[in-house]
């Protein structure tokens, strides 16, 4: 791997980490207790959401472009989780999310689905930390 091209891995990988959990960890749960209304607070939560689904998506793009020729390094060690996260992301941003948002008027448990857009935030969280640990360390393992 060229010597630009792993610092700049990190530094993709530490964006998508600290963005992901800036914004959910920080900001949506700050949006909740500050109005205090859950039909306030949700729409503008709704829009982090997507925010976060798409810094996922381009974050995890930009590893697998920038690190194609890394097949036995970090990034190939971290293929998996990069494509589990834009995964999770997808499934959270256009199907979950939707759930969440007619729950009330379908009928469908707005509990049930938000514990599924949270367990999908988590897992791509975790999955950055797993990819940002791989090109942290020394051994990329």
């Amino acid at each position: 791997m060229s010597a630009w091209r792993h610092p700049l891995l990190t530094l993709v990988a530490a964006l998508w980490w600290g963005g992901s959990a800036a914004l959910a960890f920080i900001a949506v749960p700050t949006l909740f207790a500050h109005f205090g209304n859950p039909a306030v607070a949700g729409p503008a939560a709704a829009k982090l959401f997507t925010a976060i689904a798409w810094l996922v998506v381009a974050c995890g793009l930009a590893l697998l472009l920038l690190g194609r020729s890394d097949r036995q390094g970090p990034i190939g060690r971290g293929l998996p989780f990069i494509l589990l996260a834009m995964l999770c992301m997808l499934v959270q941003e256009y199907g979950v999310s939707h759930k969440i948002l007619t729950a009330r008027s379908t009928g469908a448990s707005l509990a049930l689905w938000h514990g599924v857009g949270s367990a999908l935030i988590g897992v791509q969280w975790l999955c950055a930390t797993r990819v940002l640990w791989l090109l942290g360390s020394r051994s990329g393992r």
